[in-house]
């Protein structure tokens, strides 16, 4: 239990450090991610090597989920100029999910009627976001973290069928070197640099993420997939209220209404078939 307290406030705290840093202008976007995944790659491969004794096999991981977990912390980073942390939460979280569940479908899973109501419920709370308005994000920060949500779904599904989950991590972030050095080449004469900044970037990266996802690893070990998918959905409210605690933001009434929806059209579709079966007895 306490590991998977400490993995949630983990996955919050990339949304509130990463925001804090952006929205005070102490550095910039590009330099928070190269900071973030090179921290990550420093951490995990430590880790590693305690675990191992130093026998690293540097041969897991594969290109692929490199280049999605580079283009998810990119384009997280960019899309956190403009968005709130917990709005910002939300849509990755949503579209993380929406992801995976429309890839199911594609590779052959049915829904039945209860499901395809939580996905439409879903989808409305996300559309409801871009409804204009003063509580609106920006339609550069919706879409930027939807590509994040999409290109961290599909690094997750990449790596379903890892037998060693610490080790391809590990070995993932270090295949996200030739895309740092490309970023640091294409942006250096922009990079903003100050010592909070490159220090929140280094507890983002080192921190919430390498160590965040070692004790997720152990968390899942206690957890079933329904289980694990459900008390994630307390990140996005962990992260809005650490936006308001950290970053003296608002949660604001859509806010509120669009979590609901999002959150709850996807408690809907985890539990679907269980609430469906117990519809049917009720019926008999």
């Amino acid at each position: 239990m306490l590991f998977t307290v400490l993995a949630l406030l983990a996955f919050a705290g990339n949304s509130v450090l990463c925001r804090l840093a952006l929205k005070g202008d102490v550095i910039d976007a590009a330099s928070f991610t190269a900071i973030r995944l090179f921290s990550g790659i420093v951490f995990l491969m430590l880790l590693v090597v305690i675990q191992t004794k130093g026998k690293v096999n540097l041969k897991k991981g594969s290109w692929l989920s490199a280049f999605l977990l580079f283009l998810y912390g990119i384009t997280f980073s960019y899309a956190y100029i403009s968005l709130d942390t917990g709005t910002g939460a939300l849509i990755l979280f949503g579209v993380v999910q929406v992801t995976m569940i429309l890839t199911g479908l594609l590779q052959g899973k049915s829904l039945i009627p209860i499901e395809w109501i939580g996905l439409c419920l879903a989808f409305s709370g996300l559309v409801l976001f871009l409804v204009p308005g003063a509580a609106a994000p920006s339609l550069s920060g919706f879409g930027l973290m939807t590509l994040s949500g999409i290109a961290w779904a599909f690094y997750t599904l990449a790596g379903r069928g890892s037998q060693n989950p610490l080790l391809d991590t590990t070995n993932n972030f270090l295949r996200t070197l030739p895309f740092i050095l490309l970023l640091i080449f294409f942006t250096v004469d922009k990079a903003q640099l100050s010592s909070q900044g490159v220090l929140l970037a280094i507890l983002s990266g080192s921190v919430t993420s390498g160590l965040g996802y070692a004790i997720w690893y152990s968390a899942l070990s206690g957890l079933t997939i329904t289980k694990a998918a459900i008390i994630q959905l307390s990140v996005p409210i962990i992260a809005a209220i650490g936006g308001v605690i950290f970053v003296s933001e608002e949660i604001t009434t859509m806010l509120i209404v669009s979590s609901l929806l999002v959150l709850g059209g996807i408690l809907v579709v985890i539990l679907g078939k269980n609430i469906g079966k117990r519809i049917g007895k009720n019926i008999d």
